[in-house]
């Protein structure tokens, strides 16, 4: 993981966020505590959208990750505020001169929720589950093994590739060791993804965990999805109450790390930005995520913290290359120069956004400065439509409802500025609007019903194959791009290539023939999000990651 490549990036969000928590680190009246934060009480917090469940497996967004992550740990996590990496339910691990053996020294005296012992068996147990997981449905669910470790003991989704996992062994109780058929540079940073959670072994039997039913256009979870998740998180499981879009955590008492300061946390679902800042404002919630751009100085002239992260992310357009006609790079080269994505910036972007030349932040490792650049151009995107001899095009650009995301503060929005700009090159654009969770996200990466989409990402760990590898690694419905051959070839050699300056130069051409050669996507912008909480919150950290932590926060 190249983490020192954006420490400068994060440096001054992280003090200032860690100025904010610095309070919340004080010990409590509790016995583990003394003195200092408030404990005790209740802390609601306002998500953006219904969480899909909350099997980690099974789930690749932030509103499902969000209520995830106060439950179960990984065996490598992220420090708090930055990119870096440090232990969690593994205090240490070392991999062999190929990269292909790891090895994991666990965390002693650790439970899981239902009072199981965690250790190494455990964490085999989860990695076994993992690659011998049976069933399309299943498997087409599982988007970050997928992209992380390539294929199953079966291959039965579509789009799956070879496995790079090969075996896990429990040597003692402590000692895991998992060896790859390969290299991946995406380890040890993918070990932190919050996917990648280790579960109670017990729970997962007991619960039926791995059947998953696909009905349709839908997908049914276990009962451990919906209402038994168990992992070893300072955080339990306390209820969702989907009737009022609630979600209850309780506090850990015997979490291994910092114990959590409140007593309960519920997660709230607001689908509505202004509905969710008129009840920040009330009262009623204590902290929001994604604030309208326009709103970020009003809330903190009110005494609110408004607290931003890193803009670690890309906001895309995508292209389903199913359509005969956006196979044909000319056309959707012309797409890219009728996006005015300087004005999109100016008029709908939060302040610091940028707009976007490459499918990753400039911090990381293999960002290369000579790209091919789309300016605004809208006569030369004519002459582009005219030369591939397209006429009366007409595009289904999908967009969802019902979210905020990170790079994406409103999609209606954005969907709103793009089409415009592509109506005035002559593209007729049929905007169809789908609900983010059980609608868009189905619609757009398991069956491609669409044209065009917009979607994005916030990195999880500082390596180009997060970015880059993830969207454009493999053969995937979002784009219906299985033909781009030569682009996945040359992803898994950079990503394979051990040596530090020639993973550089081999990431480098990769960006540079995206642009020039195969443009499955146009890149739109990297959007700093903020995080509002009341003045009386104290301890929480922002996270470049979206990876915020709710045990080290009190209130009052």
């Amino acid at each position: 993981m190249q983490a020192s490549r954006l420490k400068a990036a994060v440096a001054l969000a992280a003090a200032a966020a860690l100025a904010v928590g610095a309070s919340g680190c004080a010990k409590s009246e509790r016995d583990e505590d003394s003195g200092g934060a408030k404990t005790g009480g209740t802390f609601v917090f306002a998500g953006a959208g219904n969480p899909k469940n909350f099997d980690p497996i099974f789930n690749d967004d932030g509103e499902s990750f969000r209520p995830i992550r106060q439950m179960y740990d990984t065996l490598v996590q992220n420090k708090p505020g930055t990119a870096d990496l440090q232990g969690a339910l593994a205090e240490s691990w070392e991999h062999d001169a190929d990269g292909k053996v790891w090895t994991f020294h666990l965390r002693k005296n650790v439970k899981f929720h239902d009072g199981t012992p965690f250790n190494a068996a455990a964490v085999c147990f989860n990695f076994d589950r993992w690659f011998n997981m049976k069933g399309a449905a299943a498997q087409s669910q599982m988007i970050y093994y997928s992209d992380v470790f390539g294929g199953f003991a079966k291959n039965e989704a579509e789009g799956v590739g070879e496995p790079v996992y090969n075996k896990c062994e429990a040597k003692d109780d402590g000692t895991a060791v998992v060896t790859m058929n390969r290299y991946k540079g995406a380890f040890p940073g993918a070990f932190a993804l919050t996917a990648l959670s280790i579960s109670s072994p017990e729970a997962l039997k007991k619960y039926d965990a791995d059947t998953v039913k696909q009905n349709g256009d839908s997908f049914e979870y276990s009962a451990f999805a919906n209402e038994h998740p168990v992992g070893t998180g300072p955080f339990t499981f306390g209820g969702w109450d989907k009737a009022k879009g609630e979600i209850t955590l309780n506090r850990n008492p015997d979490y291994w790390g910092e114990k959590a300061k409140v007593d309960k946390l519920v997660i709230k679902v607001i689908e509505d930005e202004n509905t969710r800042k008129q009840e920040l404002r009330a009262g009623t919630v204590q902290g929001i995520d994604f604030p309208a751009p326009a709103d970020r100085k009003a809330l903190a002239g009110e005494g609110f913290q408004v607290l931003d992260r890193p803009a670690f992310n890309i906001l895309y357009l995508g292209f389903n290359q199913k359509n005969p006609k956006l196979k044909d790079l000319r056309v959707r080269q012309a797409i890219a120069y009728a996006l005015n994505r300087q004005q999109l910036v100016q008029t709908k972007g939060p302040g610091g956004t940028k707009v976007a030349d490459e499918f990753m932040p400039d911090t990381v490792l293999g960002y290369a400065q000579d790209v091919q650049k789309y300016e605004y151009n809208v006569e030369k995107a004519k002459q582009l439509l005219k030369d591939a001899g397209v006429q009366n095009l007409t595009l289904n650009f999908y967009y969802p409802t019902d979210v905020s995301r990170p790079y994406m503060p409103n999609p209606q929005e954005i969907f709103t500025v793009l089409a415009n700009d592509l109506q005035a090159v002559g593209i007729k654009v049929n905007g169809v609007a789908r609900p983010w969770n059980g609608g868009y996200k189905d619609d757009v990466q398991q069956f491609g019903k669409h044209d065009l989409h917009i979607l994005g990402w916030t990195g999880d760990y500082n390596d180009p194959g997060n970015f880059v590898g993830t969207f454009f690694g493999r053969a995937k419905v979002e784009f219906g791009d299985q033909a781009m051959t030569e682009m996945f070839d040359a992803i898994t050699k950079a990503d394979a290539t051990v040596d530090e300056a020639g993973k550089k130069a081999a990431w480098e051409q990769v960006n540079r023939d995206i642009a020039a050669k195969w443009l499955p996507a146009v890149p739109v912008w990297h959007a700093p999000p903020a995080i509002v909480v009341t003045k009386d919150v104290k301890g929480l950290v922002a996270s470049p990651l979206t990876d915020e932590r709710f045990n080290t926060v009190s209130v009052g």
